[in-house]
């Protein structure tokens, strides 16, 4: 895809939401069925069943996915799908590349073993490697537009307001 083809799809969207907010506000969902055998839970992406578990740190086998794993892949892939998005409709002459991310957990936090530990991540790293001949200031250009327009980035730095409720029944019905 070129940028023109790109804004030709992108254009009766934007114009869309110009003439109604509202219309741009999508709420997505996740859905997970608690194993009731093990500690796991097996979240339906929609294209695969995925069982998470207890990651070896917290005592669990290491067969099933870490939740934290989980987090960091949906930043790489937001942000690479964004980079790419981003590099089409600046005419961005990329080859190819990769990202990747890696995150600081002390499991003491999550253990209970110590108060002062947090729990989640510490620090987050998100990396970006090019194959590219575009001069610095492009670069410095894609960086940020890609960190403004990245939907995971930007719930991850800027964390909107959480709520839990716990509800009785197993959610069947």
């Amino acid at each position: 895809m070129d940028a023109q083809a790109l804004r030709a799809l992108q254009a009766p969207l934007k114009d869309k939401y110009k003439q109604d907010p509202e219309a741009a506000v999508v709420t997505l969902r996740a859905k997970g069925e608690l194993d009731s055998a093990a500690i796991a839970c097996k979240v339906d992406t929609g294209r695969a069943l995925v069982e998470a578990g207890l990651h070896p740190a917290t005592g669990g086998p290491g067969t099933q996915a870490c939740s934290g794993d989980m987090l960091l892949e949906a930043l790489v892939a937001c942000a690479g799908v964004t980079l790419k998005a981003v590099a089409t409709a600046l005419a961005f002459d990329l080859r190819g590349g990769t990202v990747s991310a890696e995150g600081d957990l002390d499991f003491r936090g999550t253990l209970g073993v110590a108060k002062d530990a947090p729990v989640g991540f510490r620090a987050i790293r998100l990396r970006f490697d090019l194959d590219t001949d575009e001069p610095q200031e492009r670069i410095d250009s894609l960086t940020k537009l890609t960190e403004r327009y990245c939907v995971v980035y930007q719930t991850l730095a800027n964390p909107p307001p959480l709520t839990l409720a716990i509800g009785t029944g197993g959610g069947k019905g």
